[in-house]
């Protein structure tokens, strides 16, 4: 299948921006507690409040989108902030040092990540956009299984030596910022002139059922959802070394990139909310595997179904809500939900954390199986079709 140049150029930018991210993203939570002595329930406060500063950006900054009738100028200033975030921790080795990059590094997702949504959803059709977003997020992806593996290779010639992969991360985040200005526009005439808390609203009461219930249904999963680090730390909690611990991630990634594509087609096909449901049972049993497995050969495993999940729910969850929305509204709607998500996710790490540090892994995780399985059945029956057309929502 061919696709415009732009959804190319995405892909790629987000592939070197994630090279730089996972190059630190499983080292982050090791040298947090280990190098620096931070507690979990650190590690979870840090995760949540960084995902809850980039969840607040997403809303605004996808409704400023629309507003200004241009996606790539907030594309271009987001990925710049987190390229200017990686060599951070590195000049500045402390628990400090590690917050500031994550808030720097996460303002500049809330900046970028609904305005390039719509913006690559504005490219697509209805025909191909499982598989436009499947293949974005295969090759975001496939650097965030780059990622760990260069850190692996540094880390093996320079043991400790985090500092210095602090700043070579820098190198790849650059790049893909530079590469935004190469990303045409998807012109769209825009709906509103003057984004604000009241269009928000007025958007919210004139949405479709579907569309909220769905918002709501994916919002309830990002609140039992943590930060993939606690994956990370129960596998070393289990006996798995820093470099086992390392590589599940890694094969996790290369089971999401590898996936991605051919699952975003098969959504295309059979439709969202059937791919949707299947992921969140894969969920609830890779966390099940986690939760109760002793065996390492057993938790492999779990991290390539964690990463099947990922791929059954991520890009399609997006394309799902690009299906329903106008290319004019497609920044708040997608803004909101992401948004949404992401103080879901900071509710659900900072949760995670406190009853990791007083009870253990087990219970948490188990937590958010039985819970995942329940809000699949919720979306089986409480939304009746996958697909539909928003009519274009009148803001003036």
């Amino acid at each position: 299948m061919r696709f415009p140049r732009a959804i190319l150029l995405l892909g790629f930018v987000s592939l070197f921006m994630d090279m730089a991210s996972e190059m630190l993203y499983p080292i982050g939570p090791i040298f947090l507690t280990t190098t620096l002595g931070a507690s979990m329930a650190w590690l979870g406060i840090i995760e949540g409040i960084a995902e809850a500063i980039a969840g607040l950006g997403k809303g605004y900054f996808g409704m400023l989108s629309d507003a200004a009738g241009k996606r790539r100028r907030f594309v271009t200033l987001g990925y710049g902030l987190s390229a200017i975030s990686k060599p951070i921790p590195g000049l500045l080795a402390s628990v400090g040092g590690v917050f500031a990059a994550r808030a720097l590094d996460r303002i500049g997702k809330g900046i970028r990540t609904a305005p390039r949504d719509a913006l690559l959803a504005g490219h697509t059709t209805p025909n191909n956009r499982g598989a436009a977003f499947g293949l974005h997020r295969g090759m975001d992806t496939a650097g965030a299984a780059l990622g760990p593996v260069i850190a692996l290779l540094y880390l093996s010639f320079h043991p400790g030596d985090y500092s210095t992969l602090f700043l070579l991360a820098a190198i790849p985040a650059v790049a893909a910022a530079g590469l935004t200005l190469l990303i045409q526009e998807a012109p769209f005439t825009p709906s509103v002139k003057k984004p604000g808390i009241a269009d928000s609203f007025r958007f919210w009461r004139q949405a479709p059922d579907q569309y909220r219930r769905l918002l709501i249904l994916l919002t309830g999963f990002a609140l039992v959802n943590s930060s993939d680090v606690f994956l990370i730390m129960r596998a070393r909690q289990l006996g798995f070394s820093d470099v086992e611990a390392i590589g599940g991630y890694i094969g996790y990634n290369a089971v999401f990139a590898l996936a991605a594509y051919p699952v975003g087609r098969l959504s295309d096909r059979v439709g969202r909310k059937a791919t949707m449901v299947a992921g969140m049972i894969l969920f609830a049993v890779a966390y099940c595997g986690f939760a109760l497995s002793t065996s390492h050969e057993i938790l492999w495993a779990m991290f390539g179904l964690y990463g099947l999940y990922a791929a059954m729910t991520d890009g399609v969850s997006k394309a799902w809500i690009s299906d329903l929305v106008p290319n004019e509204r497609r920044g708040l709607a997608i803004g909101l939900q992401t948004m949404l998500t992401s103080i879901g996710v900071m509710v659900a790490s900072v949760w995670t954390g406190a009853v990791w540090a007083n009870v253990g892994g087990t219970t948490p995780l188990l937590i958010s199986a039985a819970s995942t399985l329940i809000l699949g059945l919720v979306l089986c029956w409480g939304i009746r079709r996958g697909g539909g057309q928003w009519p274009v929502v009148s803001s003036q």
